[in-house]
């Protein structure tokens, strides 16, 4: 039951997409398709995206008020209505970026699923109405085939992964000169942090050199969507507080 939702509403709307960029695409480059996909699926999720990105950013700016609170000696209950009012004052909730990501994972493990179980345009999936293309070269520009396992793109996404975790909005934490020290959830984002910027690049290499060049490009375009999306939310952040 499950598997045939997932079937009808993520796989096979995605590769009959594939199939139709690569019937038009000169050529028949998949390599190109993979990525105007990955792409087109970015642009779909943007709104949801986006506001992900920029409420992590409003609770980053909150986070002084929110030291404050902790360090003003109230108690519990008082601690947490101060805590409610400022997220009321700012229009922020603390929870809808994590409740947007949620939504987007199906989207995007079915998007690199479509690529890690190898692309296959005769297996019976395509619509009546997308004919399967008469030509599908695996030879991206002509120098690399996505079929195969790719040092090179897999060192790419290697790199792409890094950069997505350096430009992503890092948790402001408690000051180091201050004497309280830092709470379990400052403790915990810290160390995921470190973890998605040293450590998360160097499995992406490893996965995309297991697979095949496919799954990597794929990796390569989410990634770098993702920077300039940040890059986007940060200098928009960044000129309303010049406007203020």
């Amino acid at each position: 039951m499950l598997s045939n939702i997932w079937n009808i509403v993520l796989y096979h709307p995605l590769i009959n997409a594939l199939a139709f960029l690569v019937s038009i695409i000169p050529g028949g480059d998949v390599g190109v398709a993979v990525i105007i996909l990955t792409i087109l699926v970015k642009l779909i999720l943007l709104p949801l995206s986006q506001k992900s990105i920029e409420s992590q950013a409003e609770m980053n700016i909150l986070t002084p008020e929110l030291n404050k609170i902790k360090a003003s000696g109230a108690s519990k209950e008082e601690q947490a209505r101060l805590t409610f009012d400022l997220y009321k004052k700012h229009n922020v909730n603390p929870f809808s970026g994590c409740l947007l990501v949620l939504v987007q994972i199906p989207i995007i493990f079915a998007l690199y699923y479509v690529f890690y179980k190898g692309i296959n345009f005769e297996s019976g999936f395509l619509y009546s109405f997308i004919q399967a293309p008469e030509h599908a070269n695996m030879i991206f520009l002509g120098i690399l085939d996505i079929t195969q396992k790719s040092l090179v793109l897999a060192v790419l996404a290697g790199v792409s992964q890094y950069l997505q975790a350096h430009f992503m909005p890092k948790p402001v934490l408690t000051p180091s000169g201050s004497n309280s020290a830092l709470s379990f959830s400052e403790s915990f984002s810290k160390s995921m942090n470190m973890q998605m910027k040293y450590i998360f690049p160097f499995v992406v290499a490893f996965i995309a050199y297991s697979i095949s060049g496919a799954v990597a490009l794929y990796w390569i375009t989410s990634n770098l969507f993702m920077v300039a999306q940040q890059l986007y939310v940060k200098r928009e952040k960044n000129f309303k507080m010049v406007i203020k």
